[in-house]
C-alpha cells in the first residue's frame, strides 16, 4: 500500500506570507546590496535614536536646533514656515508614540517615519531571503515612494501657507 499524507495545514499567517512571496518573490540582490541594506537599516535605526534624545519643540517646529543646526531661513527671511518646517519635530513625537502630535508638527513626517520603520524590517527580510522582499522593480517602487512622499510634502505646505 502506497499511503502519501497529505501535507499538514500552515497557520493562515504562514499560508499568507507564502502566497505574498508567489505573486512577488523580488528579485534576487547580490552581497553588495544585502551589505548596503544592513547598513541602511542601521542608519535609519541610529536616526530613530537620535530622535528619541530631542525633546519635541512646544511650538512644533525647531526641535533641530537641538542637534546644533540653525533657525530655518525660510521662516526667519520671509516668515512662513519651509517644507520642511516641523519634521524633527514629527520624528521626535512619534518615537514617543505621539502620533497626532506627530501629524499637527509635520504630516509628512508622520508618513515618512512610518515608511522609515516599515524599511527596517523590510531590509532584514530582504538580506536574510537574498531577494528584495515584495518587490519586483525597485526603480518604480522607488519612485512611488518618493514621489508619495514629496506630494504629501508639498500638499501640506500648501494648506500651511493657505490657513
Amino acid at each position: 500500500m502506497n499511503f502519501n499524507p497529505k501535507p499538514t495545514a500552515k497557520t493562515s499567517g504562514n499560508q499568507l506570507l507564502s502566497a505574498l512571496r508567489e505573486l512577488h518573490p523580488g528579485i534576487r540582490i547580490g552581497w553588495k546590496l544585502r551589505l548596503l541594506l544592513v547598513g541602511w537599516s542601521l542608519f535609519l535605526i541610529g536616526g530613530f535614536c537620535v530622535a528619541i534624545r530631542i525633546q519635541p519643540d512646544p511650538r512644533g517646529f525647531g526641535s533641530h536646533q537641538q542637534l546644533g543646526f540653525s533657525p530655518c531661513v525660510i521662516r526667519n527671511q520671509l516668515s512662513i514656515p519651509c517644507p520642511s518646517c516641523g519634521m524633527t519635530t514629527s520624528f521626535s513625537h512619534f518615537v514617543r508614540g505621539q502620533l497626532r502630535q506627530s501629524a499637527q508638527a509635520n504630516t509628512s513626517g508622520l508618513v515618512l517615519a512610518l515608511v522609515c520603520l516599515a524599511m527596517i524590517p523590510w531590509s532584514w527580510i530582504s538580506v536574510y531571503h537574498r531577494r528584495l522582499w515584495l518587490v519586483s522593480n525597485p526603480e518604480i517602487c522607488l519612485l512611488w515612494l518618493v514621489c508619495g512622499l514629496v506630494s504629501i510634502t508639498v500638499m501640506e505646505w500648501a494648506l500651511r501657507l493657505t490657513f
